[in-house]
């Protein structure tokens, strides 16, 4: 019996170790953020953040895992793909007709916190 109570604690401190899904940024902290490369920040700032920094556009906060979290399930080609072609509310290229698919996949790959270079 004792030896079965230490293995569920044991299992028990394990399952608590996981990692934990940073808190969402702030309507401030969303409003701040910006890609450390500069000519990524200039796109971010002309083409992404009306939308992805402020919460009542319904647009998936900039840095907030968990409303990106589900979207990046679906994998970088579908989100490159719906940042393209456009998907619901999103325009196509999110108006940014100077932004190369590299520089959509870094957009996305910061938005989606999956960058660690936001400023």
């Amino acid at each position: 019996m004792r030896r079965g109570l230490v293995l569920v604690a044991a299992a028990l401190v394990v399952s608590a170790c996981g990692a934990k899904v940073p808190a969402p940024p702030t309507p401030e902290q969303a409003l701040a953020l910006r890609p450390a490369n500069a000519r990524l920040a200039s796109l971010y700032e002309t083409s992404c953040h009306a939308c992805h920094a402020i919460p009542e556009t319904g647009a998936p906060l900039v840095q907030d895992r968990a409303a990106w979290d589900p979207r990046w399930k679906q994998g970088e080609a579908v989100l490159l793909d719906h940042t393209i072609q456009g998907f619901n509310a999103m325009p196509a290229t999110g108006q940014c007709a100077t932004c190369t698919p590299d520089d959509f996949k870094a957009l996305i790959r910061f938005m989606a916190g999956r960058d660690d270079s936001a400023s």
